[in-house]
C-alpha cells in the first residue's frame, strides 16, 4: 500500500464527504463561501452535520464521527445532554425573549463568581468576541489610557480592535522576534486601530518588560490567553505569567485573562491552576452550555466603571433567557470529578502518542498543557519546543499536519482541522483508545 499523502487524503475526503461538497456549492448562491463560519473550512469545504448524540455526530454524508471538535471546545458534555436539553425545554414555554432582565442572570453570575478566583462582578454578552471588546472598553475607562497590548498568536475574536497578528502572514513585515510589529489579520481593519495595538512575544519576559515599560503611559490593558487557542496552543510558562502580573500591577496596566477556552482546564479555570489573579477575565464557550453566551468578570473596583457611567455596554440579547438556562445547567454539572476525568484522558493521549512517536523516531507530536484541549502537529524539528507563535509557524509542517486532519476525518474522527482535539465528557476509555490507535495508524501509513 502506498504511503498516505496530502493528495491521497484529499481524494478520499472528497469522495467520503461528497454530499457536504454539494450543499456547500448550493449554498454559495446565497451565502459567500457557502456557509457563514469560515472557521469550519476543512480542506476543500466544511463537513455538514445532521445530528449529534453524546460524543458522536452524524453527517449529511452518512458518516458517524467521534467529535473531537465539539464546536471549537464549546460542548464539554458533547451533544444532546439531558440536563441542558431539559433546562431549555423548561424555559421555552414561559417566553423566549424579553426586553426585561430575568433572575437567572444573577444565578449564573454567582456560579461564575464562585468558580473563578478573580471575579467579583460579571457582565454578560452574546459571545466571547463581544466580551473581549467589553473588557477592553472597561480597561480603557478605568485606566484613562487607549492602547492595547496583546501577544502574537493571541486570538480574542474577530473585532477590528483585536484581530491583530492572531495569525502571522508569512509574507508580512512582523519585525524582530523580541519586538514584533502589529499587522491586521484581515482586510477592512483601519490602520489607526492596528497602530493602537502594542504587540508582545510569548514567553520572553525581558522583552515584554522592556516594551511595556517604554509604552506603559499609553497602555490601558494587556489581554492574553494562558494557552493560545487559534494561535497554535502555545503554553505560557508560569514564571512568565507571574512576572507579567507583577509588571502590569506596578505600571497600572489592567491585566485581562481570556479564558474563553481554558476555563475548562480546571475547576477554577487555568488561572486557578496558575495561582495568578488578573484584573478582568473573559469567559465563553462552556458557560453557555452550547448556546451563544459570553461574559467578562473582574474585581469590583474595575467593574465599577459600568455602574458609575464611565463605560456603557448593552445589547439586545445580552443576558438572554435561553442562554442563561443552558449555561446554569452546564456549569452546575461541571464538578472537579468531571474535570479530572477529562484531563486524565488528555494526558493519556499526549503521553502515549508522544512516547510512541519518539520510540519510532517520528516527528508527530501532541502539545499543550495536557488539559482537555490538545494540539497536534508534525514538526520539522521534533525536539524543538513551541515557546511562542513564531516557533509554531517556523517548526510545524503544515502539509503533513493537514494530511493528519484529513485522514482523521476519513477514518471517522472530527478534529479542529488546524490541529486541535477537544474532548467531551461522554467519551469512554474505548473512545480514547480509538483516538490513540487511529493517530498511530495514520502516522504509520504516512511514514512506512
Amino acid at each position: 500500500m502506498p504511503a498516505v499523502t496530502l493528495e491521497s487524503a484529499l481524494e478520499r475526503f472528497t469522495s467520503t464527504f461528497a454530499e457536504s461538497a454539494r450543499i456547500t456549492e448550493e449554498g454559495k448562491s446565497s451565502i459567500p463561501g457557502g456557509y457563514s463560519r469560515t472557521s469550519f473550512n476543512f480542506g476543500p469545504h466544511a463537513i455538514f452535520v445532521e445530528r449529534g448524540e453524546g460524543a458522536y455526530i452524524d453527517t449529511v454524508d452518512g458518516v458517524r464521527m467521534l467529535d473531537l471538535n465539539n464546536n471549537f471546545t464549546v460542548n464539554l458534555f458533547g451533544h444532546n445532554h439531558a440536563g441542558i436539553r431539559d433546562a431549555l425545554l423548561e424555559a421555552i414555554p414561559s417566553g423566549v425573549s424579553f426586553g426585561n432582565p430575568v433572575s437567572a442572570e444573577a444565578e449564573l453570575a454567582d456560579i461564575l463568581i464562585d468558580r473563578v478566583p478573580s471575579v467579583e462582578k460579571v457582565r454578560f454578552s452574546c459571545s466571547a468576541t463581544e466580551s473581549c471588546m467589553s473588557a477592553v472598553r472597561i480597561a480603557r475607562a478605568y485606566s484613562g489610557r487607549q492602547k492595547i497590548a496583546k501577544f502574537e498568536g493571541g486570538y480574542h475574536g474577530f473585532s477590528d480592535t483585536l484581530m491583530i497578528t492572531s495569525h502571522m502572514d508569512p509574507h508580512g513585515d512582523h519585525g524582530p522576534d523580541d519586538a514584533p510589529n502589529a499587522t491586521p489579520d484581515s482586510g477592512g481593519i483601519p490602520e489607526n486601530l492596528v497602530s493602537n495595538v502594542v504587540l508582545l512575544p510569548q514567553n520572553d519576559l525581558a522583552s515584554c518588560e522592556t516594551i511595556l515599560r517604554e509604552k506603559h503611559e499609553d497602555i490601558a490593558c494587556l489581554i492574553m490567553e494562558l494557552q493560545s487557542g487559534a494561535g497554535g496552543l502555545v503554553a505560557l510558562d508560569r514564571e512568565f505569567v507571574t512576572g507579567l502580573r507583577a509588571i502590569t500591577r506596578e505600571l497600572g496596566i489592567v491585566l485581562i485573562f481570556d479564558e474563553t477556552i481554558s476555563l475548562r482546564a480546571g475547576y477554577h479555570g487555568l488561572q486557578g491552576e496558575f495561582g495568578v489573579v488578573p484584573d478582568l477575565t473573559v469567559m465563553g464557550k462552556i458557560i453557555g452550555g452550547g448556546m451563544p453566551l459570553g461574559a467578562v468578570g473582574g474585581s469590583a473596583e474595575v467593574m465599577k466603571v459600568l455602574e458609575d457611567g464611565r463605560a456603557v455596554i448593552s445589547g439586545t440579547h445580552h443576558g438572554h433567557k435561553l442562554s442563561l438556562a443552558a449555561g446554569i445547567a452546564c456549569m452546575k454539572a461541571i464538578d472537579e470529578t468531571v474535570i479530572a476525568r477529562l484531563n486524565a484522558h488528555a494526558r493519556r493521549i499526549k503521553e502515549e502518542i508522544n512516547d510512541w512517536s519518539r520510540e519510532r523516531g517520528s516527528a508527530f507530536r501532541i502539545h499543550g498543557y495536557g488539559f482537555s484541549h490538545l494540539g497536534y502537529a508534525y514538526m520539522k524539528d521534533s525536539e524543538s519546543p513551541l515557546r511562542n507563535h513564531r516557533d509554531h509557524n517556523r517548526n510545524v509542517d503544515a502539509e503533513k499536519t493537514q494530511t493528519v486532519s484529513l485522514e482523521l476525518a476519513n477514518r471517522g474522527f472530527f478534529p479542529v482541522h488546524r490541529g486541535e482535539l477537544s474532548l467531551s465528557v461522554p467519551m469512554t476509555d474505548d473512545d480514547i483508545t480509538s483516538i490513540i490507535t487511529t493517530l498511530q495508524a495514520i502516522v504509520s501509513d504516512m511514514e512506512d
